[in-house]
């Protein structure tokens, strides 16, 4: 019984070394480009930090880029997410930081999105590292076109996996009941040769 406690407790350690050494992992996924009238939608900006260990201090741009190619600036992060001060009406209030602590994920929401937001908006991340002797920066911008749309589109893939689901529900379905009835009569059948032999 005690070697079995110590390979449950050495186990358990064994365990909580592994969890201790996972860490999040950055995947760097584009955004989405579709949104619907009337509701949220969040602009994926993501700038992944290839060390963990070093430290950087971050800047994020977002700006919106009209038809006529004028660049407008409507969200800021500089040490804290916040709204410039002269931003434009269209975007006063409606934009959240959707972004994560570690500055990885520097995302943002639109609120109630409408059709006058669909348009180009630009992502510009600076990082500035600092070590011991010196200063480096770097920079990442992403683009994304957003397209809104009144109602949602209908995804093709979904519609033939829904289609499919039900195919396979109906077969499954129909494959039970034959088997139900195979073995049914296969007890019955035992049932009789049991009962003639008794006799």
């Amino acid at each position: 019984m005690a070697n079995h406690m110590r390979l449950v407790l050495h186990l358990l350690l064994l365990f909580l070394f592994a969890v201790q050494e996972v860490r999040l992992v950055c995947v760097d996924v584009p955004s989405d480009t579709e949104a619907i009238v009337g509701r949220a939608k969040k602009l994926t900006c993501i700038y992944c930090m290839k060390r963990e260990e070093i430290s950087a201090e971050t800047k994020v741009e977002w700006s919106y880029i009209s038809p006529d190619q004028e660049k407008v600036l409507i969200y800021l992060y500089d040490r804290k997410p916040q709204e410039p001060e002269d931003v434009d009406e269209q975007w006063k209030g409606r934009l959240t930081w959707n972004g994560s602590k570690d500055l990885q994920d520097l995302s943002i929401s639109i609120q109630n999105v409408t059709l006058n937001d669909t348009g180009t908006y630009e992502c510009k991340v600076s990082r500035f590292f600092e070590f011991d002797s010196f200063k480096l920066s770097a920079s990442k911008t992403i683009t994304i076109d957003l397209d809104v749309k009144k109602k949602a589109s209908q995804d093709i893939a979904a519609l033939y996996s829904e289609i499919m689901m039900y195919v396979l529900l109906v077969f499954l379905t129909f494959w039970l009941l034959v088997e139900m009835i195979y073995c049914y009569r296969k007890i019955s059948k035992s049932d009789e040769q049991a009962q003639d032999t008794a006799y």
